[in-house]
């Protein structure tokens, strides 16, 4: 007690020079803790995106993941009713399961051929009903939503498509789709123009489609897959709407269409099957025990078919690289803010050393110990890394709920809805208490060097120290 009394006495003797040590480590732990907030609203956020999406784990054949891209028909899941049942009558996941649903992916060639264009596809059949309920998921309280899915109460033939799709099947004026560039017409040579009357003939005959074609099959496209069994099948579909996937490649190949209509396609007159079977959980941290209940179920299919239950991680490995990458970015800032209050401090603490050499002869001649007069520097330097590491805990908590009512947004990788900025500082206990912890051992140890410097000096020569 005493040691901590003349700690506290002696930094108090200088406050201008302790206040300066104070303020930059309150900043410094201030910086890294807002950057700790940010980074865990981008977790927070693409966590609750892919679960939204695609569910916590999806149950799919063993190869699947690895070889469906080239032929998803050909790793689908049969009897996928029985499993959804066998999973819904199970006594511990019938609590945890908040949304079971089948998906359909498969290849294929769309064509608006009104304008005469076509691109291939990736289409994928949904139960649209489902694909609503999981969107409503924010097991985190975030500050946003996501849209509700267009196909529930549409059609049967209804469609959404990429916004890249829509624009290179020339659908954007159809859709009403705002900043939507249509592709300019090549201007023909001189040796390619047509006699004046019969281009304007070719005019009022392509005025007069051009209207049957507005009226009759504006925002219709024609989708051509090939069947299980390898025959052309065709399917008309009309689309009501195109969304945003975040990303090019997939924008403007990605087609989503009721799971009855994807099946009608695909397996026409034969038994449907499915490529994927999404399971949402009312928590991320029921996985593991998910897991663990679902693979003696998947397990009684296995003579007649391999099947594998992936989580969201596995699924989406951008994700975990993004993850992986901030936290790589928070542990070198971390490292940068640590070696400045490594040196603020260290500098703090030699120059109280030189400065009260006398004081240090005259405690040692009284009889304090050499290890009296190292606790009583560390203490010091322990003093200064805990009052500044607390002091930037409460900067940044006022500074992130200040942010966090400026109504700032931002745009996460892969969203196409601007999402609100917001610094989760508050409630990150191991964040919070690791930063500051790790402050106060840099303080210590910063303290430690000029402590023992001290402690070796000699009584006679530090007496008579000018």
């Amino acid at each position: 007690m005493m040691t901590l009394s003349l700690a506290v006495r002696n930094l108090l003797r200088n406050r201008r020079r302790s206040l300066a040590t104070l303020l930059a480590m309150a900043i410094g732990s201030t910086s890294i803790l807002l950057f700790g907030g940010y980074s865990a609203n981008i977790n927070y956020t693409m966590h609750t995106e892919y679960v939204q999406s695609g569910g916590h784990l999806q149950i799919q054949h063993r190869d699947f993941y690895l070889y469906g891209s080239g032929n998803p028909t050909a790793y689908a899941i049969a009897d996928y009713t029985q499993i959804i049942a066998d999973i819904k009558n199970d006594a511990v996941l019938k609590d945890m399961v908040q949304v079971i649903t089948p998906t359909l992916q498969f290849g294929g060639i769309a064509g608006n051929y009104a304008a005469g264009v076509s691109r291939t596809i990736v289409g994928n059949g949904l139960v649209a009903k489902d694909i609503n309920q999981m969107r409503r998921w924010n097991d985190f309280n975030l500050r946003t939503g996501s849209p509700p899915f267009a196909l529930e109460g549409a059609a049967a033939d209804a469609a959404i498509v990429g916004t890249g799709v829509a624009r290179v099947l020339l659908l954007c004026e159809a859709l009403k789709i705002a900043n939507c560039p249509t592709p300019e017409a090549e201007t023909p040579s001189d040796g390619d123009k047509l006699p004046d009357d019969i281009a304007q003939l070719g005019s009022l005959e392509s005025q007069s489609a051009s209207k049957t074609t507005t009226r009759q099959d504006a925002g219709r496209i024609e989708v051509l897959a090939g069947t299980a069994k390898g025959a052309p099948n065709v399917a008309s579909l009309k689309v009501i709407r195109a969304e945003e996937q975040g990303f090019k490649e997939l924008d403007e190949i990605y087609i989503m269409m009721h799971l009855a209509q994807a099946q009608q396609l695909i397996y026409g007159n034969a038994d449907p099957k499915v490529s994927s079977i999404i399971l949402q959980l009312s928590h991320s941290e029921e996985i593991p025990q998910a897991l663990e209940r679902i693979k003696p179920i998947l397990a009684k299919y296995s003579k007649t078919q391999p099947l594998a239950v992936l989580d969201f991680k596995t699924l989406n490995p951008f994700f975990v690289q993004t993850i992986q990458m901030f936290d790589t970015i928070f542990g070198f800032i971390f490292a940068l803010i640590g070696a400045i209050v490594l040196f603020t401090v260290g500098n703090t603490m030699n120059t109280a050393v030189v400065e009260r050499t006398v004081e240090i002869g005259t405690l040692r001649a009284i009889g304090l110990r050499r290890a009296g007069i190292r606790q009583l520097f560390v203490t010091e330097g322990a003093l200064l890394g805990l009052t500044g590491a607390l002091l930037g805990v409460f900067l940044a908590l006022g500074v992130s709920g200040i942010v966090n009512q400026m109504g700032l947004t931002w745009s996460a990788p892969g969203s196409v809805v601007p999402l609100p900025l917001t610094l989760t500082v508050w409630g990150e206990y191991k964040m919070i208490v690791g930063t500051t912890l790790g402050l106060i051992c840099i303080a210590i140890l910063s303290a430690w060097v000029p402590a023992y410097r001290a402690a070796q000096l000699k009584v006679v020569d530090a007496l008579r120290h000018v």
